[in-house]
Formats: structure tokens, sequence, C-alpha cells
């Protein structure tokens, strides 16, 4: 399906212009009219990661005008296997601002829009409101909703990109033609069930594949070209190097552009994806101790058996001393539950917290009653209690 451009042509294209980006010029279907529909177009990315990396440089590179990138993150060591606008010397310096000197060094001619701040139902629209088209590289349901729920109310397009581990996954979701992010998943998985990059890894070169797709389809919205992936779904596969795509149908039935919309405005994004289930705050409302407080526990000699929930990936990079790897999976499944002792308190942590508390309701429901877990997880033993092991 082509599209109309989405962009109106700028007025001119200066010498300087015409020489930079003489190479998109002499293809027939960009030309000078497509050029000029770049420079007057104004993108947001939201998120300067593994896949805002990737797209603002090569945004900046293919001429779009106006740039903008919001994030409320500073660059940790970790983001530098993947998220290439950031080097070493930005260590510590917020996401934004490494991106923007980025952007500057690749091209002079963008007008970069810096918005450090997070994305919030409050501020989502007023800042959506200014651009064209959204570029989404956030990796977590409730802002990914967000961001199709203003496009949605807002007429805007939306690019989206997906990745993990070997896999990623691209479409461009625009209500006005075809469906949008709701169509394809009408409800957010149970909280604790899809892991984060940060919990099972991502190859750094997929945050490329991935993210140039993005760009290619921003640009072809921009000029009106080619057919965008407007009811599509793109699969890469990186293991086995293969791409399929897959059709998505608009859902008369959703609840934000079907045909009787019941979502008209922004809703608690939170509360609609939950961060951990019920069951799980539940459990740790009353059975959550500190790092600090573990550490106390084991200098005094305090009897009970330390579990980290988290893969064995994990485990082998970071573990706090004298825990013992039991995957989240096997505890919930009640597959490791014979081998957890009856007689001594278990105590359970994971990376952050979330895991641990999942495993948590698991174990309490099973009869543990006296079961705990550590708020903040083995990230928080580092920060609180041994700087000196690694964090991921």
């Amino acid at each position: 399906m082509t599209l109309p451009p989405l962009v109106a042509p700028a007025p001119e294209l200066t010498v300087d212009e015409i020489r930079r980006y003489s190479r998109h010029l002499i293809i027939p279907d960009v030309g000078v009219e497509g050029q000029k529909r770049l420079k007057n177009a104004k993108v947001l990315c939201v998120g300067a990661g593994g896949l805002g990396s990737p797209a603002l440089m090569y945004l900046a590179a293919a001429g779009v005008g106006t740039l903008g990138v919001i994030d409320f993150d500073v660059v940790d060591e970790s983001n530098l296997q993947r998220q290439v606008i950031h080097g070493q010397d930005d260590i510590g310096r917020p996401k934004v601002e490494s991106a923007r000197d980025a952007v500057a060094r690749i091209n002079p001619y963008v007008n970069f829009r810096v918005h450090n701040t997070s994305l919030t139902r409050d501020n989502v629209m007023e800042i959506f409101a200014d651009y064209d088209l959204i570029v989404d590289g956030t990796d977590n349901f409730a802002t990914r909703y967000m961001v199709n729920d203003a496009c949605v109310l807002l007429g805007k397009p939306y690019v989206w990109g997906s990745i993990y581990r070997f896999d990623g996954q691209a479409s461009v979701f625009w209500a006005e033609h075809g469906p949008c992010y709701r169509c394809l998943y009408p409800e957010p998985p149970p909280p604790g069930m899809v892991p984060s990059c940060a919990e099972g890894g991502v190859l750094g070169v997929l945050c490329a594949s991935i993210g140039s797709i993005q760009v290619t389809e921003a640009i072809k919205l921009i000029t009106g070209i080619g057919e965008p992936l407007v009811g599509r779904v793109m699969i890469y596969d990186a293991l086995e190097m293969t791409y399929r795509s897959i059709k998505v149908r608009k859902d008369p039935a959703c609840p934000l552009c079907g045909e009787n919309p019941t979502i008209t405005e922004l809703i608690d994004y939170e509360e609609f994806c939950g961060v951990i289930s019920d069951e799980a705050a539940e459990a740790a409302r009353d059975s959550t101790i500190t790092a600090t407080e573990l550490k106390e526990w084991m200098d005094t000699g305090k009897d009970f058996l330390l579990v980290d929930v988290r893969e064995p990936a994990e485990y082998e990079i970071v573990r706090i001393p004298g825990s013992v790897l039991i995957p989240k999976g096997e505890i919930l499944s009640g597959e490791a539950l014979s081998r957890l002792p009856q007689d001594r308190q278990i105590v359970l942590h994971c990376k952050s917290g979330a895991r641990s508390a999942e495993a948590l309701a698991a174990l309490k429901a099973a009869g543990f009653r006296d079961a705990v877990h550590v708020q903040g997880g083995v990230l928080a033993w580092v920060n609180q209690v041994d700087p000196s092991l690694p964090t991921y």
C-alpha cells in the first residue's frame, strides 16, 4: 500500500545540502523533491538507547531537518555494547546530551531538540504534537502502549521496533491507514512473562538491523515512496538470517481505533501493564528486606538459604556470596519446591526485585510462609554493600 508523502517539501536546498545529499538526489524515487521533504520533516525518537542510537544517526545523516529525542537516562558502560551513538567518554552523561553531540558531528544542518525527561501521560501529547512522526525505541510495554495511544489520538504515524537476544520486529502503526499497536497486542503480557533486554540480553548489532529498518520506514513515510510496513510486521531472526512478514489487520473491536472506541484519552499505563502481578505485590508487602539488612543477617550468622532466581548466564556475571541458583521458572512450575528446605528461612533475590517478587508469591502459595525477597536484588547489593562487583 503506497501512501501520500507525510511532509510537504521545504522551499529549497542550499548548495552545501545538495553536495551532502547528492547520493539521495540521484535516486529517481527520492530526488530533490524527496530530499526537500526530509529537510522539512520533524521526527522524534523515543529513547536514545539500542534502537534510538542507529535511528538518530541515520535520520541525521539522511537530512531530517528537525530531529528530537526524549530520554531521561544517563550513559552506563553496559550500554556501549549496542548503543553506538555514545562512547567511553560519555559514561555518566545524560544520553540526550551525548546524542546531541554525536548528531552535530554527523550533520550540522540538523535542528536537534533535546527532551531530557521521562515520557509520561502528562507530557506525551504536548511533546508529540510538534512532530510529524514518532520512532519508538523503548523497551517496556507501558511506554509502547502510551506512545501508540498518543499517536492514534493525535493522528500521527508510529514506527515501532522491538529487540530481544537474536530476534527483532518492526512495523508502522498508523490508525488512519491501518491497524494500531493495540490491534496487534490487545492486552499486555502478564507481568514478568516477557523478559526485558536487561534480563535476557540482546546481540548488539541486532539494534542496528532493526533501527535501520525503522529509519527506512520513516524515510518512506516522509517522502511517500515504496510500500511502508502498515498492516505488516517484519520479523528478523539473526541466527537463521531470515526476514519474514506477517499481515496485521485493523481490529474493528479495537478499543482505541476500532468502530466504537472506548479509549478516548490516555490511561494509567503502569496499572494497565503492571510491573508485577497483584499476587507478587501482596506477597512482597510484608516480606521484603533491603540489601543492607541481608548483609546484617549474614554478619550475625542468621540461618537462611539465599536463592538467586535469575538465569545461569546472569549468575555467571555477578552473584551475592553464598547464594544458590534456582531460576524463577523452576519455582513457578513447582519443579524446585522439593529441593527447598522446610526448616530454614528462604531469602530470594533477582537482578532488581521484580522476578524475586513473583517467585516469592509462588513460595508463599506453596506454604513457605516466612520466605522473603531482597528489594532491588543484586543491583542493590552492588550499590549498597559491595561496589567492587560488576553490574549489567
